[in-house]
Order: structure tokens, then sequence, then C-alpha cells
């Protein structure tokens, strides 16, 4: 299923009780869009988690939905909240205390890429950043609250496995050894937005792939796992990041020589997720 903010890899069977969601490897850039920046697309792209829609890709022969963000995080960021303007980008927009994020120029509407890089010379209206919402968030948003309830009604739960990448040098200085350095980074709000069995079965599925799993550092989860993360509803959210130097070329943004063996590695680990929502609840009415 394809729609104008999002493509959805449906299983044919549903099987999983798990929802995989890739809101930042979207790569549709507008023409006008990237008239308007003052940046080259090479640089634009540097805040996108590129390939990860790819490295999920197995999610749907495995009995569960993935659904993919079309446009990128520099356009419009699905990890945020709608209210999330930034006043220093957005005409009009009013500032909702203080918010470190938006300060940051990570709003909903991003003023800037990684390390700080200014998208624009000038600002944007109020009315471009609400066509931006209106055409791509709130849709996006829409169909993954409806992806879980519809796991929730089959299997009595639904994980939310939100998939992302991180930049090498966010983990590089963690470790003392290259062996021990953090290759994943698994966020659950410390515990705030999935049970911590949950939280265990998928950091093993990394594990038993020869992966280094870490907990909350240096990410612990964003908008997503904060808004669908219910656990006492039996509603888990977790956010994966992955190291993008186990699989790709930061500086050219293309997939590097280890890429298909890293591909075939997330395989299992997502078939492994996969399972662990492959049987539903028995609730405590029945």
């Amino acid at each position: 299923m394809q729609n104008a903010a999002f493509v959805l890899d449906m299983p044919e069977n549903r099987s999983s009780c798990v929802v995989f969601s890739s809101p930042h490897s979207g790569r549709n850039y507008p023409e006008a869009f990237l008239k308007r920046s003052v940046l080259n697309q090479s640089v634009i792209r540097s805040s996108e988690d590129a390939f990860v829609d790819q490295l999920f890709a197995a999610a749907a022969e495995n009995g569960a939905p993935l659904i993919k963000a079309t446009m990128p995080r520099a356009y419009l960021d699905l990890n945020r909240s709608l209210d999330e303007l930034d006043p220093a980008l957005i005409s009009g927009a009013r500032r909702h205390g203080h918010n470190p994020r938006v300060a940051s120029g990570l709003g909903v509407i991003p003023r800037v890429v990684a390390n700080g890089r200014a998208i624009y010379s000038g600002k944007l209206t109020m009315d471009e950043a609400r066509l931006r919402i209106d055409t791509y968030w709130r849709p996006y948003h829409a169909r993954l609250k409806s992806l879980l309830a519809e796991s929730h009604e089959k299997f009595g739960q639904a994980i939310l496995v939100d998939c992302h990448s991180m930049p090498h040098e966010a983990v590089a200085m963690a470790g003392t050894t290259r062996n021990n350095r953090p290759e994943i980074v698994l966020g659950d709000r410390f515990g705030a937005s999935a049970s911590s069995e949950i939280v265990d079965l998928i950091e093993s599925a990394f594990a038993a792939a020869g992966l280094n799993v870490v907990r909350n550092a240096p990410f612990a989860g964003a908008y997503v796992t904060q808004t669908y993360g219910r656990p006492t509803r039996q509603q888990h959210a977790i956010q994966i990041e992955i190291d993008r130097a186990l699989y790709m070329d930061e500086e050219k943004i293309a997939p590097n020589a280890n890429f298909m063996t890293f591909s075939k590695l997330l395989r299992q680990v997502v078939r492994d997720i996969s399972r662990i929502g492959s049987k539903p609840l028995r609730l405590a009415a029945e």
C-alpha cells in the first residue's frame, strides 16, 4: 500500500503483533525544497536514516507490517509532535516553554540537519508548515495508530519497533575497545514505553546475531516511543538505533562493502523479533 506520506508493506498473513516503523528513511526530496535550501543534496541527506527501510524489509514476510516514510526528515520530522514548531523558522509560531529539541533546530519542521547546519536562509510561513503536517505527518501517524490498534485487537497486545540509525560518532567514544562499543541502542524511555520482558527479548535477538547492545544511552526514544508506548495497556514501543558504520559509508551516503552481509544478519533479527508477538495473549476476561 502506498500513500503520499508512507509506503506500507503488509504481510499476507498478519501473524505477529509487532509493527515496524521507519519514520526517518524517506528520501523523496521535492525539487522546490532543494532549491529553497542553502545546502546541497549530499549535506541535506546527512540527517536521513538512509537504507533503514531496506534493513527491515523482511518484516512482511515474517507476518508483521512495515510502515515507511516517503518524505525525508529534513523536510518533516515524524518523530516530533505536530506542535513542536520552531519560532526561529516558522513565522507566527509561538513559544511553549523551553523545548530542547525545538531550541536546537530539530522541531517537527527542522531548521538544521546534522552538526547544526542551517537548511534555509530565511523563514517559512505557518501555512507552509501546516501543509506539510496535514499532508504527511497526520496520515502517517493515523495509519501507524490504526496498525497498533489492529495488532492489539487480534493479539491482545501491540509491539511497535521504531527503526532508526545513528551516526558512528555518536557511539565511537563509548566502550574501551571496539569489541564492547555499542552497535545497537534500544530506547524504551528508561522503562516507561515498554515492559522489561519485551525489551529483554528484543535485546536477545540482536545479541544472538553477535551485536553489542545497550539501552537508553545516548538515545532513549523521542515522540514516537513517548506517544505510543503504553505498557500497562499492553502496547509497547521500543526505539532501535543502529550504528551506520555497520552497513554504510556515511560520507558518501552509500552502502558499504558489508551492506549485504549485515542485511542478512538483520533478516534473522527481524524474524526473531516478529516471533515475540506471534501468540495472542490470554485475556483476563477469557
